[in-house]
Formats: C-alpha cells, structure tokens, sequence
C-alpha cells in the first residue's frame, strides 16, 4: 500500500468542482498525473510517491469521476477533459508542467499539449492515442445517420443506468479481483479502497457516473486532431503493453505525427500497463524525466 496519504484540494472548472489530490512542495516543478476513463485520481499514489521528493506532483479526478462533480446533462466530451485540464494548470499558477496520462488521460494531456506546447516540458501517453487507424477506418464507414442513431440509443441506456450498488467493501474487492486478478494483493485493496464511495443505508458504488462510458458526438475532427498532435514540441514517451488492445502507434504509423516522440512496448503488460509492470514502468519514467534535465 502507498505509505503517504496526500493532501486533497478542490478547484472550479466550468462550474463543476473538481478535486485534485497533491504530493510535495509546490515550488517544486509541477508533474500533473491524469487518470484513465472509469478510473480515479489515487490510482497514481504510487507513482506519486516515487516522484515527490523532486516534484510537485498532482493528480486531478476528471469530472464525473472519483470525487470531482458529474455534469448535470451526463455529457463528457474529451474537449471538456482538457478544459478542466487547461484550468488546473491556470489553477496552480504553473508557467510549466510535465504530463503523466493514462488511455482517456493520455489523450486528454497530449490535446492540452497541442494547445499550449510551450506549457508542456515532457509529456507521457500511456496507451493514450485513441482508436487505431482500423477502428478510426470502420467508424467513418458507417453513416453518419447510423452513428449519431446509435449514439443516442446508447445516452439513453447511460442516462437510465444508476450506479451498481454493492453491499460491502468485500463485494467491491471481488469485483476488483475479478477483473483485475493479476494484480498484487495489495494493489487490488488500494484500488478498491480508493475507487468507491458510500452511499446511503451502508451501501457503497464505484466513484463514477455511468454515463461517463459513452463518446460524445460533438467532438472534433480527427484531422484536427492530428494537427493539435503534430503542435507538440516537447519531448514525448509513447508508452504501450504487449498484451493490450491497444494498437501500437510506432506499428501502424501513428507516431510519425510528432516531432519527438519514443515508443516503447512493455513485455507481459496490458492496457493497466503501468500496474502490470509498475517497477519497469518507473524505471522508464525516470530515465524519461531526467533525461536533459
């Protein structure tokens, strides 16, 4: 388990208070971890607490996740990910900062990259590009009318769906278990410990809207997209499991968008890579941080 509880603070963005959690001294350069979709800011304690002698390191919730406020539409574009983003930033008055994103995190950090790429020293993208050209290919084969149709067909299941409740840290634990079973023991507690909240009647849910699952349709163009990624100047870690579902980005020719950029592909890791294989991971991270520093 992480030894050092951080200390949690609380911002406006957009209306909705977002909570971010906080390790070492704020006149330290600032290190900004964003977590991946479904997930939660105390999933980086322990990459925190491996950084916070040198850095201030700070983890956000995403809204509509861990103990940041849910929209009151149930809409979450990744456009307002990387508001909230930009607005933590202008928050902690950093007039730069190093990004550490996990999948939707990664894809979130290196848009606020593409924005402002002279806020931006280094940048990590763990598994953090978004759909492989083959997915990207199927979705914009399919009419425009059939994805917009089915888009809201899937709003509505998410806007109808409560959180599961379940009846007991024990049943969460399982739960975590049971999706997550290569994990160590110890990281499936904390996992489990800091993903939930209570409810009423001793009742607990995992700590995220439902309807957070969903794309929103209103996102932008994935020519835009790449041009935000060609913008980046900053040093970037591609970081990708050989187990995940991911498509690597040095494989299927994504990663020629940047003007610097390294892959690496971890052995025996999925999509939770930086769980899977946590020391070799860090290991990485150092070497990437310290490297012309």
């Amino acid at each position: 388990m992480p030894n050092d509880a951080p200390a949690l603070h609380l911002f406006q963005s957009s209306r909705l208070t977002i909570s971010y959690a906080a390790w070492g001294d704020p006149a330290n350069p600032t290190l900004i971890l964003v977590h991946g979709g479904l997930d939660q800011k105390r999933s980086w304690d322990w990459t925190a607490e491996k950084f916070a002698d040198r850095y201030y390191v700070v983890a956000p919730d995403l809204r509509g996740h861990g103990m940041s406020e849910w929209t009151s539409d149930g809409d979450y574009g990744v456009m307002d990910h990387v508001y909230d983003l930009a607005s933590l930033v202008d928050h902690l008055d950093a007039e730069t900062v190093t990004l550490v994103g996990h999948s939707l995190g990664g894809n979130i950090a290196l848009r606020y990259a593409g924005l402002f790429p002279a806020r931006v020293k280094k940048l990590v993208a763990i598994e953090g590009m978004g759909p492989s050209p083959k997915m990207l290919a199927e979705r914009t084969a399919m009419p425009v009318e059939e994805r917009l149709q089915q888009w809201i067909k899937d709003r509505r299941k998410k806007s109808d769906r409560s959180p599961r409740l379940m009846a007991d840290m024990d049943e969460a634990y399982g739960r975590m278990r049971a999706a997550h079973g290569h994990l160590r023991e110890d990281q499936l507690r904390h996992l489990t410990e800091t993903g939930v909240k209570k409810l009423e009647r001793g009742k607990i849910s995992w700590a995220y809207d439902p309807a957070a699952m969903g794309r929103s349709p209103s996102d932008i163009r994935y020519k835009h997209f790449q041009k935000l990624l060609s913008n980046i100047t900053c040093p970037i870690w591609l970081v990708y499991g050989e187990t995940s579902w991911a498509s690597n980005p040095e494989k299927d020719g994504r990663a020629e968008i940047f003007q610097n950029a390294k892959t690496t592909e971890i052995i025996d890791a999925g999509h939770w890579l930086h769980h899977d294989k946590f020391d070799e991971f860090i290991v990485g991270l150092t070497s990437f941080l310290e490297q012309g520093s």
